[in-house]
């Protein structure tokens, strides 16, 4: 099924670095031919995130973002940092408290 191509401008890619969202990447960019961000949540996985600007920006990202969500000592911080959005499926992801870096 060949998708709608609308004109779309801008993506931003909730990214973990696996073999999913690493395809998409360029995938978008040859279909859509639009700009696309990266996002990670950091929570904690230290390890996962080793060389992981390196992988978005090899992949075709224009830029990544990976935004610290750990849980720290404090609740209320914690839940400021990071916030539940809807998809336009209607599935939850969550995105980042703060615009920008």
């Amino acid at each position: 099924m060949t998708p709608a191509k609308k004109n779309v401008k801008k993506v931003v890619l909730a990214y973990s670095g696996g073999l999913d969202t690493s395809v998409i990447v360029p995938w978008l960019v040859e279909n859509y031919g639009c700009e696309v961000v990266c996002f990670c949540a950091n929570l904690g996985q230290e390890e996962e995130l080793s060389g992981l600007e390196e992988k978005a920006l090899a992949s075709g990202a224009s830029k990544i973002y990976i935004k610290i969500c750990a849980r720290s000592s404090s609740p209320t911080t914690s839940t400021r940092q990071c916030w539940p959005a809807r998809s336009t499926s209607g599935s939850t992801c969550w995105a980042p408290a703060s615009r920008g870096p």
